[in-house]
């Protein structure tokens, strides 16, 4: 028997979501690229300076050591924490460009770094609990606090901060129900990197108050101007969180890593046999490939290629009168300040983004999605697609801003 309902009764019966689901807002760059998508299908040459994905895929290295794995059958299950060879190959690369001993049991693989830190926040953030994170930041980093009840503190963060959390923002902000902070470094959208010292001092700042540090070190790979840190240097019970997305160009196969303090590897342990089983196999069996000297060759080209990039794109951007006061030096992000631009949409980013899309033929993303404190005012653009595309990015800007 076919039992039929009334609409007014689909509707009264309609599923209730979460109220956590009403914290988390929509990615709003996302629906720039599906328009600058459209506009390719119809036959439009948009050059896109929006996403964030290297233009780069993995090494051929790392994709027949994929195919390898699944010839093999090695496709099964791994253990929760990861391939065993894996973490040790991840130490092995902390010990080789920061000097650190990190014991593989540490090291926690993950099915992207997305995966990393909804682990860490399931693991740390309580209903309520506060967690500080400069503003501007990277949108999902606080809607991963969101989801398991936790309140993301956003902290205006200038130029002269390096758009970064500084410990006076720590002193400044800690209330009795700051649990923690969470920060990137280099940071999407800005690509600045904290200095060692601001890191240092912030880091001092949240241990004196007991709290816990999650720092997102996705993009330190691809640092131009000095040496990266890491936070593990300078603080053991840190959590840092990384990928094999950005420097390793491996976005699609989902593989990303935590190192935790040794107290806390059972907690994660339960949590990522609980919520995820494990990273995926084929991707971690590819992974091992990424530590090869082959491989690290071609990974570093391609780091001083995307330096290239930024030293053509940030003077250009200046030229053209877009503001960018602090030199980003990480990450393939320029997170530039419209307000002087001889343009009629420069108090509001979002207008001024589309109609660059519309009439330069060029995808960028207003500031809308990386906080509240300055939206209107900025943009970033990507430069994870080729100088040549980046050059005519730049002609056409300039024949959209005369000056």
């Amino acid at each position: 028997m076919t039992l039929s309902t009334s609409p007014e009764t689909r509707a009264a019966r309609a599923l209730q979501v979460a109220q956590r689901v009403h914290a988390i807002e929509p990615f709003r760059v996302m629906e720039m690229v599906k328009a600058a998508g459209e506009m390719k299908r119809s036959g439009i040459d948009v050059i896109s300076m929006s996403v964030g994905e290297p233009d780069f895929t993995a090494p051929d290295i790392v994709a027949h050591a994929a195919m390898d794995a699944i010839k093999a059958g090695s496709t099964q299950y791994t253990d929760s924490l990861g391939l065993r060879e894996l973490r040790e190959a991840i130490a092995g690369h902390y010990a080789a460009v920061h000097a650190l001993d990190i014991d593989p049991r540490r090291i926690v693989v993950t099915a992207g770094a997305s995966a990393g830190l909804l682990l860490a926040c399931a693991a740390l953030v309580a209903d309520g609990d506060e967690v500080l994170m400069p503003d501007p930041c990277y949108p999902c980093n606080r809607h991963f606090v969101s989801a398991f009840g936790g309140k993301p503190v956003l902290v205006p963060a200038s130029s002269e901060d390096r758009y970064q959390l500084s410990a006076a923002h720590v002193d400044g902000n800690w209330s009795e129900r700051t649990r923690g902070v969470l920060v990137a470094s280099p940071s999407n959208p800005t690509g600045t990197s904290m200095t060692p010292a601001q890191l240092r001092d912030m880091l001092g700042a949240v241990r004196a108050r007991g709290g816990f540090a999650i720092i997102d070190e996705i993009y330190q790979g691809l640092s131009y101007d000095h040496q990266p840190v890491s936070a593990l240097a300078l603080d053991p019970d840190v959590i840092t969180v990384n990928s094999f997305s950005k420097y390793f160009s491996m976005t699609g196969w989902r593989l990303g890593w935590l190192v935790v303090p040794d107290s806390l590897v059972p907690t994660f342990e339960k949590l990522a046999q609980n919520l995820f089983i494990c990273a995926p196999t084929v991707a971690q069996q590819a992974a091992l490939a990424c530590f090869t000297p082959e491989a690290l060759a071609i990974y570093e080209e391609r780091r001083r290629e995307f330096q290239r990039r930024r030293d053509y794109l940030v003077p250009a951007l200046r030229a053209r009168g877009f503001q960018v006061p602090v030199m980003p030096d990480g990450a393939f992000y320029v997170y530039a300040d419209i307000t002087a631009l001889p343009h009629r949409d420069s108090a509001d980013s979002t207008a001024f983004a589309w109609s660059v899309l519309r009439d330069a033929h060029v995808a960028i993303v207003p500031g809308d999605d990386f906080g509240f404190a300055a939206p209107r005012r900025h943009v970033r653009f990507s430069y994870a697609t080729r100088l040549e595309r980046i050059e005519e990015a730049l002609a056409r800007l300039g024949r959209l801003l005369p000056g």
